[in-house]
């Protein structure tokens, strides 16, 4: 079999500093070298070293600060609050009327960060579903999901306005492992007519991974009004093992 094309120049760069990134040697919020330096280390053009690091900030990776420099983006602070629910059987619970609209059912490729998320190469094929939740005709939840072709093979022959791909994905194998980050935003003109909320209202998006025995399943982005919706949660703390052993 004959072996592939070299990676480009720019991607060179950009996997020496996911490298360093990875071994801790550029920790999170830290600065990195300055493109001259990135140029004087790697023997990279100028314009090779900008792509790399325009990319990456692109993907979330770098934060970019003008006049003072490049820094590895910190992870945000997060806490154990959410756990995995379906969206129709919660809307139920308070005695509405779910709804979904399929916006979007399509096979997609992999850009550099879901490649990472989905373990996958970048430019493989994965699968795109975008829904709109409605709770008794009014819009509550945009959900964007990357899935897994390994983990869900039949994904784009489902029906998504009778079935909820949460349903659907759980019914192939239960989560083993799941990631939750929350962030306040203000949605995009698209999503906001989607929502049906102005401009000005903040918005809460959910980004959730899911993990199954077999590997990476999903990459999720759940938007939500922040007008029509909270988190929230009750549980009880894991008791400490206070048995005590003698010796004698």
């Amino acid at each position: 079999m004959s072996a592939g094309k070299p990676p480009h120049l720019y991607e060179q760069v950009k996997q020496h500093l996911l490298d360093r990134i990875a071994a801790g040697i550029f920790k999170d919020g830290e600065k990195i070298p300055s493109e001259y330096e990135l140029m004087e280390t790697l023997g990279a053009s100028r314009m090779t070293v900008h792509r790399a690091l325009r990319e990456m900030s692109a993907d979330g990776l770098l934060h970019r600060v003008q006049g003072v420099g490049t820094f590895v983006r910190k992870s945000p602070s997060r806490s154990d609050l959410l756990e995995i629910f379906d969206i129709s059987d919660d809307i139920a619970r308070r005695g509405h009327i779910h709804k979904a609209r399929v916006l979007h059912l399509e096979e997609t490729r992999a850009d550099e960060l879901l490649a990472r998320e989905l373990s996958v190469r970048r430019g493989s094929k994965i699968f795109l579903s975008e829904v709109l939740h409605l709770e008794n005709d009014t819009s509550v939840q945009l959900e964007l999901r990357y899935v897994s072709p390994y983990f869900a093979p039949f994904y784009l022959e489902q029906d998504f306005t009778v079935l909820t791909t949460n349903r659907y994905l759980q019914s192939i194998a239960p989560a083993t492992e799941v990631e939750h980050i929350v962030h306040a935003v203000t949605a995009d003109t698209r999503a906001q007519a989607l929502l049906g909320v102005d401009r000005h209202e903040p918005c809460l998006l959910v980004e959730r991974r899911t993990w199954t025995a077999s590997g990476p399943a999903t990459s999720s982005r759940l938007l939500h009004p922040g007008s029509r919706y909270s988190l929230g949660s009750r549980y009880q703390p894991r008791q400490t093992n206070t048995t005590q052993t003698s010796f004698g």
